[in-house]
């Protein structure tokens, strides 16, 4: 989820890098830093920090030039590429802020993403006599571009990408072409900022919207190149690609959500670029995964692991809630799931031996806080699983997990609460692959499995407007709802019924399937949506028949379903399918159109859902 920004033209480089970097810092701020072409070198500056250390380091660097003890550039640089950074792979540090170049320090290159196969590059570059001088996969992009140049960057560009694996985007200079930049994307966005006789690029349109309003969008599998005339874009081959220029017609707020009208919606439909951040480098090998990173508990204390307890509040508790029925199910340890809020104040039996994992977007939840110091007084091992590097969470815990998801601004939770559930199968994993409770087919095929969700997850966001729309129009002025699930379904139930709270201030209700007869079902009559959370599962059966149950009573029944299932029209009034993946995945998928329904919903009773009235982003008291 790191930020990238390019220049080449004729205007000094320096504050326009800056300018850009700010308006994507948003993406990662544990880093910073900019290169740029000044005459016979490439002068690098990086930072540890947000954006203000690299300005400081930067006006120490000028104020050094001015005192002559700096060689001084005869005119200003003019070709330039930043980078910020939200760490993935490798500690926070100025040896792995970017940009990262090759041995000589001729190439530079920013990054966005991960290198899946960066381990067997990097052995090959190294036996060649490559020098690596930091921990990132990223670094291996710009010794892999030196290895291929022989005098043209575009076409060193294309050899190294067609070695690389993952989802990423990259833009590289090259000090023997000083008034060239080249691009490249594979899954992670990268768009062109058109001038005359100047070019921009950049992971979103807000880093150069200042300075223009021509864009052209780089699509997946190709190659840009940008030097101050013009631009050229080809596919990774090197065939011509020809691409109109759009203009921009936004605002400066609508620029910083991305075209989209609100950050709710931005942020719904960044979730699998999130999802594909919190898993990636993680699950590279694939027969496996990896949490072996900066912060991570110890793995023999996991091994040793007899009891997991999870506390979290409002949707990292629902979160929790599903990492209970993957970690039980896989790695079979017996998992409880808590309010935080309850949890602190009710004596709870923990100690040695125990995990207890608290999940907190900011990492500053008062009440999850509080059970986790709680827990680790009493002696039990504390894993904090977070979005937010230096927050109180990580100080407090003993290891950290993080989720990647990036900078989230709509009070409701929604990529944020996708990672925390990839994360936490990641870990479930890990503890049945550390306990040898699943067979190694099956933890592979899993692996695989987790690696497609981020395209199963835009697939999902495409059929939005066929498959949500029409269930809002026809139940936005219902004034109770009731949400219903069973086993795994039941979570994805209680964050769906959460969402539409939230937002839209609606009654609403979630239950789980089989207690419907306890009560809830008084509650029905012709008047009242079910939305009922019937994907594949061992359970599935059982969950149609509380369908038909619901129905029964003369309520109208909005199923979520698998692709294939077409007996569901059956049962159901509406339904809204979704890819197939293995059934305990799914409510990774199945919350994704709920959080649609929800932001649907609310916009036709003209709410404000990036900040809905009573609520704040982050709960730092009781």
């Amino acid at each position: 989820m790191c930020g990238i920004v390019g220049y080449v033209g004729g205007r000094p480089v320096h504050e326009l890098l800056l300018a850009g970097l700010s308006k994507l810092e948003y993406r990662g701020y544990d880093s910073a830093g900019i290169s740029v072409i000044a005459e016979d070198r490439i002068e690098a500056v990086r930072a540890v920090g947000n954006l203000s250390a690299l300005q400081a380091k930067l006006d120490g660097a000028s104020a050094a030039a001015d005192g002559g003890s700096v060689a001084v550039a005869a005119r200003p640089a003019t070709t330039g590429i930043g980078h910020t950074r939200w760490a993935t792979h490798g500690r926070v540090s100025e040896a792995n802020a970017h940009p990262h170049s090759d041995s000589a320090g001729r190439i530079h290159v920013v990054v966005n993403g991960i290198v899946e196969n960066y381990m067997a590059l990097k052995e090959r570059l190294v036996a060649g006599g490559s020098v690596f001088t930091s921990e990132t996969d990223a670094e291996v992009i710009a010794h892999l571009i030196a290895e291929h140049y022989a005098g043209e960057l575009a076409d060193a560009v294309r050899a190294a990408y067609a070695e690389l694996e993952g989802h990423y985007a990259f833009v590289a200079m090259s000090l023997d072409e000083p008034e060239v930049l080249v691009g490249a994307r594979k899954e992670c966005p990268l768009i062109v900022g058109r001038g005359e006789g100047e070019q921009f690029v950049a992971s979103a349109v807000p880093a150069f919207l200042a300075e223009t309003r021509r864009v052209q969008y780089v699509e997946n599998g190709e190659i840009v190149v940008l030097k101050p005339e013009g631009v050229t874009i080809t596919t990774a081959t090197g065939e011509p690609v020809e691409r109109a220029e759009q203009t921009v017609d936004w605002d400066e707020e609508t620029a910083e959500k991305g075209g989209f009208e609100t950050f709710m919606l931005k942020e719904i439909h960044e979730q699998a670029d999130s999802v594909a951040e919190a898993i990636s480098d993680r699950t590279a090998r694939g027969d496996g995964v990896d949490l072996d990173e900066e912060g991570a508990l110890d793995e023999a204390i996991l091994a040793d692991v007899k009891r997991i307890v999870i506390v979290a509040c409002g949707t990292s508790y629902h979160a929790g809630l599903i990492g209970r029925y993957a970690i039980e199910e896989w790695a079979r340890l017996p998992v409880e799931t808590d309010i935080a809020s309850e949890y602190r104040y009710r004596n709870p039996v923990v100690g040695p031996g125990d995990l207890v994992i608290g999940i907190s977007q900011s990492g500053e939840t008062a009440d999850t806080l509080a059970a986790m110091r709680l827990a680790r007084e009493r002696g039990a091992t504390v894993l904090a699983v977070t979005n937010v590097m230096g927050s109180q969470a990580t100080r407090d815990a003993d290891g950290v997990l993080y989720t990647r998801a990036g900078l989230e601004i709509g009070v409701a939770a929604t990529k944020t609460f996708l990672c925390q559930v990839a994360v936490i199968y990641l870990l479930g994993l890990r503890l049945a692959e550390l306990r040898g409770t699943l067979e190694a087919p099956r933890l592979k095929e899993l692996v695989s499995e987790i690696k497609r969700l981020p395209h199963c997850i835009d697939e999902v966001l495409a059929r939005a407007d066929e498959q949500v729309v029409p269930v809002a129009e026809s139940c936005w002025e219902s004034e109770f709802f009731l949400y219903i699930g069973r086993h795994v379904g039941l979570p994805v139930a209680l964050e769906g019924a959460l969402k539409l709270k939230e937002i839209s201030y609606i009654a609403t209700d979630a239950y789980a399937a089989g207690e419907m007869k306890h009560g809830p079902i008084a509650l029905l009559d012709d008047s009242t949506p079910v939305v009922a959370v019937a994907t594949d599962s061992p359970v599935l059966e059982k969950v149609i028949s509380n369908m038909q149950e619901v129905r029964a009573r003369g309520a109208r029944v909005i199923a979520l379903v698998t692709d294939g299932n077409d007996r569901m029209g059956q049962v159901a009034d509406a339904v809204i399918s979704l890819p197939t993946v293995d059934w305990m995945l799914q409510p990774v998928l199945a919350v994704v159109p709920l959080q649609l329904l929800a932001y649907d919903i609310a916009r036709r009773r003209g709410l404000n859902v990036d900040q809905p009235r009573n609520l704040a982003k982050t709960v730092t008291v009781e």
